[in-house]
């Protein structure tokens, strides 16, 4: 048990060097802005248990809005919303974008457990 806890003691101090490493990556103007191997604009994931900053090559990118159904998807994966001017993410438990738990704002990373997710959904800015 001790094993354990160690072993996620270090992947959050790790999670919180690879976020703060992200905010000088972020420093580019909105729309371009590529981050890790994430095009600016997209929700991107790298493959499991892989620092981004290690291997810049997301398997995944997602640039349209609305749901994205996820396959194969297992274990601890990073992910980042790299989208501009306010777009939103969220991982969901539902195919189809819906049962939403997790969500991301513009430039959030996580690093989320993506077995029991099966879609993600890109939202559009709310207008103010």
């Amino acid at each position: 048990m001790r094993e354990m806890v160690s072993a996620i003691a270090a992947f959050a101090t790790a999670a919180t060097a690879v976020v703060a490493m992200s905010g000088a990556a972020q420093a580019a103007p909105a729309g371009n802005s590529t981050v890790y191997g994430c095009l600016s604009g997209n929700v991107c994931i790298w493959p499991e248990s892989v620092w981004p900053q290690e291997n810049p090559h997301p398997t995944n990118q997602y640039a349209s809005y609305g749901a994205h159904n996820l396959s194969h998807q297992f274990g601890y994966h990073w992910v980042l919303n790299n989208q501009y001017g306010g777009a939103t993410a969220d991982l969901c438990a539902n195919y189809g974008g819906t049962n939403c738990g997790e969500h991301l704002a513009q430039d959030q990373w996580t690093w989320t457990y993506l077995t029991p997710i099966n879609s993600i959904r890109l939202n559009r800015p709310t207008l103010p």
